[in-house]
């Protein structure tokens, strides 16, 4: 029997599971902020994409100090030092649009997603914590829906206060004055402040909520894995599920960025959506809505159908619609791109089980590569861009498609353990 304060820890969940909310919410920004930067520094694709390079590449760079930070403050303290030091990145974004500048945007890009690093270093395992060992899947399920929700608001959110005001074409830009082209650019640039300011307040509200809640640290329980122990590594990744597992969430997470990366461009194109991109930012929404919804059915079916065999049958219908939006325009291609988040939604979750299983003493080595993977949501959106800069957006979309077809794999025959 547990001998946990419940009480205690149910509100300690609840706190907590705001943080969830908070950085789907900040990482689905990037898909406004992606099209809006685009226009305001006249940027190619490959250009624009380096917004989700600085944000993923983060997670890549900082892991480590993150963690050996955890291991000297406690989880609790992590969290809160999380929140603030993202808080501090959506400050900067105020100077950066003042200039405006966007090196200066992507340095308050990474500082942000430092912070949000932090967050999943931290509060992923601290909710496991939050309660019986045996329902911890059950909380962190339930704080990942919470993630999603925040995935789903946020374009909406952000095509309101950031891409609500038409923004000129390349072609009207370049019949204006050099002055008057330079006085548009500052003005566009300055949507982007208020909304990042608020992000920043609610950020430091949240981190001092956190600081001065009274919640449990549990600084005794952190241990200080470090993910690049060369021997442990290459010994985990000898086993084909682990290192099959590490590629297929760089592709699954490459091809959900990328997809939600180039989604507002691309639906505001004439063969395909012909809409304004305020109005494509709502579609972006329905795509990481999809992914919510998903999670709930895909838990529900894994009730009746293998994980393994689920994920392949999800990849192949994921890659199916990639297929189908790159062969047609109009509204079948345009519903195509947007139903891929539905099922989008089992991969991660799904993929990371797979890859640690039965693994003993090397699951947290396994665990540790698999998340730094996550570095693909940096890698594969910058080759997109330089894909579509070269073949055009709509056949750009092959990338992902590739990504699909590999996890197709991982499912049906590359997620099997084989025994060493």
């Amino acid at each position: 029997m547990s001998t946990r304060p419940q009480t205690h820890y149910r509100s300690a969940l609840i706190v907590v599971t705001t943080i969830f909310f908070m950085w789907g919410f900040i990482t689905c920004l990037n898909d406004i902020l992606i099209p809006h930067l685009k226009a305001v520094f006249s940027l190619n694709y490959a250009q624009t994409m380096l917004i989700q390079f600085t944000f993923f590449g983060a997670y890549f760079i900082m892991s480590l100090p993150m963690g050996k930070l955890l291991a000297k403050v406690g989880y609790k303290n992590a969290i809160s030092l999380g929140l603030l030091i993202a808080a501090i990145g959506a400050v900067m974004f105020y100077p950066a649009a003042k200039a405006p500048s966007y090196p200066l945007f992507l340095t308050a890009l990474f500082v942000l997603a430092s912070g949000v690093t932090m967050l999943q270093v931290a509060a992923n395992p601290y909710v496991s914590m939050l309660g019986p060992e045996d329902s911890a899947s059950s909380r962190l399920n339930l704080a990942q829906a919470f993630n999603s929700l925040g995935t789903t608001i946020a374009p909406y959110f952000g095509g309101m206060l950031i891409l609500g005001a038409a923004v000129l074409g390349a072609s009207e830009l370049a019949e204006m004055s050099q002055a008057d082209r330079m006085a548009y650019r500052v003005q566009q640039a300055h949507s982007v402040q208020t909304p990042y300011l608020l992000l920043a307040v609610v950020l430091a509200a949240l981190a001092v909520v956190i600081y001065l809640w009274k919640l449990p640290n549990f600084k005794d329980q952190v241990r200080d894995d470090s993910p690049r122990d060369n021997v442990t590594a290459a010994e985990a990744l000898r086993h084909p599920h682990v290192l099959f597992g590490v590629i297929g969430i760089f592709c699954y997470v490459g091809a959900e960025v990328s997809i939600g990366s180039f989604m507002i461009n691309y639906l505001s194109l004439p063969e395909i959506g012909n809409m304004s991109e305020s109005s494509a930012a709502s579609y972006v929404g329905y795509y990481w809505g999809g992914a919510m919804i998903g999670r709930f059915i895909g838990s529900a079916l894994m009730q009746k159908i293998r994980p393994s065999l689920l994920l392949g049958l999800f990849a192949i219908v994921a890659a199916l619609l990639v297929i189908t939006t790159m062969l047609t325009s109009g509204h079948l291609a345009m519903w195509s791109i947007v139903a891929i988040g539905l099922f989008n939604s089992i991969m991660f979750p799904t993929i990371f089980t797979l890859g640690i299983a039965k693994l003993g003493p090397l699951t947290s080595k396994a665990s540790s590569l698999l998340i730094m993977a996550i570095v693909g949501g940096a890698i594969l959106p910058v080759a997109q861009g330089a894909l579509a800069d070269t073949v055009g957006i709509h056949h750009a979309f092959i990338l992902p498609l590739i990504c699909y077809l590999f996890i197709a794999f991982y499912g049906f025959r590359g997620s099997r353990v084989v025994a060493s």
